[in-house]
């Protein structure tokens, strides 16, 4: 539940309420309550200020995931896979874009404008393997670009995920990770 909270609006809501305790109660002349005002309101309220101009919102998923699917994700779902699901599912402080520093590995961002930015993700079966999904905004990297890349991105991603890279729409890329699980004999 913690991933889904803006810690920024937490530290701006908390803080402003104390802050406001705080001068409420210096007007009314209680020293006590002023003390908690200043000494804890002001700096949770600046703290959340910061934690707000610095905040990366969650990626929504573009269609609800089944249950069928989630059974699917619980035998095959890879650590990568649920590595990148959980990140860019949750708030995060600090980064520019979700992902950024992998793109960057993979040569997807040469510059912050050309870095394709990532919309939504879905879950799905494919070929009875489970798949995230990842929705890319990418105007300025070609279809062909992401599929000569193709290689370096199943071998980035880990064993036991293939990559199939498609575009269903101009300037959207849709980066599938299917899970290959192991067949047993």
């Amino acid at each position: 539940m913690l991933r889904q909270t803006s810690l920024g609006t937490l530290g701006l809501t908390i803080g402003g309420v104390l802050t406001v305790v705080g001068f409420a109660a210096y007007f009314l002349g209680n020293p006590t309550l002023n003390l908690v005002g200043f000494f804890y309101g002001i700096p949770l309220f600046l703290g959340g200020l910061a934690l707000k101009a610095s905040e990366l919102k969650p990626i929504p998923f573009s269609q609800p995931t089944t249950p069928e699917v989630l059974a699917l994700r619980q035998q095959q779902a890879t650590a990568t896979q649920d590595k990148i699901r959980g990140d860019v599912t949750r708030y995060l402080y600090g980064p520019e874009a979700h992902l950024d520093t992998s793109l960057s590995h993979l040569g997807f961002s040469p510059t912050d404008e050309e870095r394709p930015v990532i919309k939504g993700l879905q879950e799905i079966e494919i070929e009875g393997a489970y798949t995230l999904i990842l929705e890319f905004y990418s105007p300025l990297i070609p279809l062909e670009v992401w599929q000569q890349k193709q290689e370096k991105m199943e071998s980035f991603f880990g064993p036991g995920v293939r990559v199939k890279v498609t575009q269903p729409a101009e300037d959207e890329i849709n980066l599938a990770l299917i899970a290959t699980p192991k067949v047993e004999t």
